[in-house]
């Protein structure tokens, strides 16, 4: 698979964010940023613009720690109810049109021997992805670098199914829902391969608000088990949908985002471009 223009876009938005977080005590110029992507600042100020829908020097500011207790500190205040009865209007809305479905017992426990899979790659403004899905819907999302990659993630699930690369409609839907490009006009079915317990963090994911950030405690109360957030932490750790399923909105109770499975980066990356899409800022520069 070739490297799109998005896919280069966002290696030098990456490698932007990696060079900010690795030299933040220093407080780097807009000019030092630029160097290091090899763009001009001038550039590089549009092409961060035009990319996260806001200004670097915003951006900054939402993926700093501070920013994110701040988030934490108002969403146990003001949202902890709505989120735990799943009744808060914009999640609500995202849950509505996100439906899972779980495998049968046969299926998880056989590595889908009895499943087709087919699968495509597609381009997202976080880079490509590998998109694939039974013929009850969705059962793979995964950042990815090329297509034997793809291949070996999708066969490390499914050891026993059958795939092959066909691209179909949802796919197309799922890559531009990701990239903000349109919203979902029809329910995106899921079909996922999980045990009991996953589906049920997975469900809670579903819930957390865009621009919203949630801690494995939150969740772990949220399920009913407020005991849990080490298996709620292994549980999120496996979600097999990158993106759709929020899991990028689930951080440390100290306020760092932590790991993540595409990548640490590419999480930052996420959290604050998710933000930046509801605050969209005025035309300051950096």
């Amino acid at each position: 698979m070739e490297m799109s223009q998005d896919m280069l876009n966002y290696n030098r938005i990456a490698k932007a964010i990696a060079f900010i977080q690795a030299n933040f005590k220093q407080q780097p110029s807009l000019e030092e940023i630029a160097e290091h992507v090899h763009l001009s600042p001038f550039h590089f100020q549009r092409l961060f613009q035009e990319w996260a829908g806001t200004t670097p020097k915003k951006f900054l500011q939402y993926i700093s720690l501070q920013h994110a207790k701040k988030i934490l500190q108002e969403s146990k205040s003001t949202e902890t109810a709505t989120f735990e009865t799943g009744l808060s209007s914009s999640s609500r809305l995202h849950e509505l049109f996100v439906n899972i479905e779980s495998m049968t017992p046969a299926e998880y426990k056989n590595d889908g021997s009895s499943l087709t899979i087919h699968y495509s790659l597609q381009i997202t403004v976080f880079g490509n992805i590998c998109v694939a899905s039974t013929n009850k819907g969705i059962c793979h999302i995964a950042f990815i670098e090329n297509e034997s990659e793809a291949l070996t993630g999708l066969k490390s699930q499914f050891s026993n199914a059958t795939i092959y690369y066909q691209e179909e409609q949802n796919h197309i839907e799922v890559a531009k829902f990701i990239s903000n490009v349109s919203k979902l006009s029809t329910p995106i079915h899921l079909h996922l391969k999980g045990t009991p317990f996953q589906l049920k963090v997975w469900e809670a994911l579903l819930k957390i608000p865009q621009g919203n950030l949630k801690t494995y405690g939150e969740i772990a109360l949220a399920i009913g088990n407020p005991k849990s957030s080490r298996a709620v932490g292994t549980a999120i750790g496996s979600n097999p949908i990158a993106f759709l399923i929020p899991c990028h909105r689930v951080i440390q109770t100290s306020g760092l985002f932590g790991g993540y499975m595409w990548g640490p980066i590419r999480k930052t990356a996420i959290i604050g471009w998710e933000y930046a899409k509801i605050n969209v800022s005025s035309d300051e520069t950096f």
